[in-house]
């Protein structure tokens, strides 16, 4: 990212979408703020890069099951509105890492702790946790763990 973290950057969003006068995006945006503030309020604490982006990738998981039931019920038109607000916080998150990438990182915190069994797991995840988070479906990672050591 840049120079300024990432609740600065939502804040020059959140003006740059109004100025557009992009209600949706706009929308979407105060979402992302309000969750970031209700988590400083409730932790009485002030979020650093790393927090908002564990924030973030929760939203975006929440989202996607949101958009799934939304599908299974056949509501598209809320569905749509959960895609354009993924799309947007996706904005703010890293890039996505590829399938290479994220298996040499897996491979290299399983050759790190050199598990004995499937009861090293989390040591394993505890690595590579930190490394992907915000890049990599976590659900994923853990499947790609538990193919690692069979």
């Amino acid at each position: 990212m840049s120079e300024q973290g990432l609740v600065q950057q939502l804040k020059d969003a959140v003006k740059a979408s109004m100025r557009a006068k992009d209600k949706p995006r706009t929308q979407a945006l105060r979402l992302i703020q309000a969750e970031l503030k209700r988590v400083e309020v409730d932790e009485r604490i002030e979020l650093d890069d790393a927090r908002v982006l564990t924030i973030m990738d929760k939203m975006v998981k929440q989202r996607r099951d949101s958009i799934k039931q939304y599908e299974d019920a056949g509501r598209s038109e809320l569905a749509e509105v959960e895609y354009y607000e993924v799309s947007v916080i996706q904005d703010f998150l890293p890039e996505a890492l590829s399938a290479e990438e994220l298996s040499a990182i897996v491979d290299k915190a399983v050759a790190e702790v050199n598990p004995t069994g499937m009861q090293d797991m989390g040591k394993v995840m505890a690595l590579v946790k930190p490394q992907v988070q915000g890049r990599a479906d976590m659900g994923d990672v853990s499947k790609l763990v538990k193919a690692s050591f069979a």
